[in-house]
């Protein structure tokens, strides 16, 4: 019987998961996560008022609800863990499903400064993720700059433009509802290196900024038709077409007097966070121009942009895992469809997928055919790799030596505190925010059968 462990809960875990139980009807799957929680970036990553799209978590939790599948949270893989090694001592099979840890940086002077954060950690704090801290994101700000013109670009000048009526029903945890609530911060600038043919959001997402009841999108017309492409979208792809569309209906609507102004900028390069009292005050952009390759180039001209909170929002990054082979110039474990290399050579049983096999691209929906790809090239070497003998039960031989996953029944009790913690607060499901706060839930769970 083989036995598999996935590495990661998110998406891609589970779906490589599921992908094992159709197509092989004997597998035994364990999924690990160094959180208590399942879901991953479902969780924590989209954003509170994504309703729809955290919805995906009912299908997350079919899967991880079937009978060959068990949930084993709270374990730490690689560094202060479980080492790669003794894993794969203990599976005939390992998946590495880890996705992209890390944010990229901008490389500027001022990046650092206390007021300037990058996205990911801001998203991190509003989902309640455990690693995120208190926060201390909006308290004085008036004006933020959010650096990039993705999705969660998108999401996080969203989240600092909507109302706290609007927040309450979502599960935010309550420290960043009552931040948010209290925030002064009026304007926030949007802001992306190239044009707006180029930015890579979607238009479901940009439409969005459109929809908030208290806050009005500005964009200056002069400053979109520096892009070739404004003028006559037809030949852009329909998603660009679609935006360009969207960002020149507002920009032919006259301002209306919101609370709260979101400003979309284009052809601004950030070159400096500049500092106003020992924190972040301003960024200072240059203007940018088209150089005719899709790409690019300085003009010599600068503009400041006032902002006491600064966000970056320019990508993630795959970190190394203790015992794989990584591959920095890439942020990716080298791999042959799906199945780990090093020095040139397929490393048996190791494999990965999602985020950290091809890199922090596509949405959701992507990590499917990443799964099958890997899962194919798994069950094909099954046959070699379940003739060697295990241990015993992973779980238990994980417990003799002192760790103690957090199984479904664990994960069921922090989903019952979260309820309990909402209905206390007037609301409905609201995250728990910390490590001690989870693992006490966690541990008030009974251990599930099987």
């Amino acid at each position: 019987m083989l036995r598999v462990a996935v590495v990661g809960s998110g998406p891609s875990g589970v779906y490589t998961a599921q992908g094992l139980l159709q197509q092989d009807a004997e597998v035994l799957v364990d999924v690990l996560d160094r959180l208590p929680c399942p879901y991953g970036l479902v969780r924590y990553g989209v954003a509170p008022d994504h309703e729809k799209i955290k919805s995906l978590q009912n299908t997350l939790r079919t899967v991880l609800q079937e009978p060959r599948v068990r949930f084993l949270g709270g374990v730490q893989v690689g560094a202060g863990g479980v080492p790669a090694a003794r894993l794969a001592e203990l599976y005939h099979a390992v998946v590495y499903c880890v996705g992209a840890a890390t944010d990229r940086r901008l490389g500027i002077p001022g990046e650092d400064l206390p007021g300037s954060w990058s996205a990911t950690r801001f998203v991190s704090w509003y989902s309640a993720h455990p690693d995120a801290g208190p926060g201390g994101f909006v308290p004085g700000a008036r004006a933020a700059v959010v650096i990039g013109v993705g999705n969660v670009a998108v999401d996080v000048t969203r989240i600092l433009a909507r109302g706290a009526a609007e927040l309450s029903p979502t599960d935010m945890p309550q420290a960043a509802l009552a931040a948010l609530a209290a925030s002064r911060v009026t304007d926030v600038h949007m802001v992306g290196r190239r044009g707006p043919s180029q930015a890579r959001f979607t238009t479901k997402e940009l439409r969005e900024l459109g929809e908030l009841p208290d806050a009005e999108v500005l964009v200056d017309p002069e400053e979109l038709a520096l892009d070739p492409q404004y003028a006559d979208p037809t030949a852009l792809p329909a998603v660009q077409r679609r935006n360009v569309e969207v960002l020149r209906a507002w920009a032919a609507r006259p301002a209306r007097g919101a609370a709260r102004r979101i400003r979309l900028r284009f052809f601004l390069r950030p070159v400096a966070v500049l500092a106003r009292e020992g924190r972040a005050g301003a960024v200072r952009f240059e203007r940018t121009a088209p150089d005719g390759r899709d790409g690019v180039t300085g003009t010599g001209r600068f503009e400041d942009i006032e902002a006491q909170l600064v966000l970056r929002s320019v990508g993630y990054r795959g970190v190394p895992l203790e015992g794989l082979p990584f591959d920095a110039g890439r942020g990716t474990v080298p791999h042959l469809a799906g199945r780990v290399v090093r020095d040139g050579a397929v490393v048996p049983g190791q494999y990965v997928a999602g985020w950290i096999k091809r890199g922090p691209t596509g949405v959701i929906g992507t990590n499917r055919p990443c799964a099958k790809e890997t899962v194919a090239s798994l069950l094909a070497d099954a046959p070699a790799l379940v003739r060697r003998e295990l241990p015993g039960d992973p779980a238990e031989v994980l417990r003799s030596e002192g760790i103690e996953p957090v199984e479904w029944g664990g994960w069921l009790a922090i989903e019952r505190a979260e309820a309990e913690l909402g209905a206390s607060l007037g609301r409905g499901v609201v995250k728990l925010p910390d490590w001690e706060s989870l693992l006490t839930a966690a541990r008030s769970g009974s251990r599930p059968e099987g």
